[in-house]
């Protein structure tokens, strides 16, 4: 059997920073719905960029999500973490510019998903949308492998 313990806020932050990829949990349709989902981190604030579709429709109706990232090495050796927060649509240029500079500092490669069957109203098959995570609370756990039994 694991020892399982519980990760401080600090060690949480620092997986976070890590990673840079999780699961995003939502309400779809009236139904929880997970799907895996980069993120970028700034600080405490954590950012979504994606393309406009499904996830936005529903984060933009009901703006409670939830995000989960791992980092595991083994079964025995492993660190997940949880956000519960509340998805903000950002709208203002300004910050819009500013979290767009993060990703492409962060790594330029990286970019949304796009739906090759989906199109707005005026043809483009890619509208970005950004989301902040405000966050609510943030739990984690970690193993080692040592048991104490």
């Amino acid at each position: 059997m694991l020892d399982i313990d519980e990760m401080g806020q600090d060690e949480i932050r620092e997986l976070l920073h890590k990673v840079g990829y999780g699961h995003l949990g939502f309400i779809h349709e009236g139904k929880p719905y997970v799907m895996p989902m980069h993120y970028y981190l700034e600080d405490s604030d954590i950012y979504l960029f994606t393309t406009v579709g499904m996830k936005t429709h529903d984060m933009d109706a009901d703006p409670d999500i939830c995000l989960q990232v791992e980092e595991i090495h083994s079964p025995e050796h492993w660190r997940s973490a949880i956000v519960m927060g509340r998805a903000k649509h950002i709208t203002e240029q300004p910050e819009i510019d500013r979290v767009m500079a993060l990703v492409k500092q962060r790594d330029a490669t990286l970019s949304p998903a796009i739906n090759r069957t989906w199109t707005d109203s005026w043809g483009r098959a890619e509208v970005i949308s950004i989301y902040r995570i405000e966050q609510g609370e943030m739990s984690g756990r970690t193993t080692d492998g040592v048991s104490s039994r």
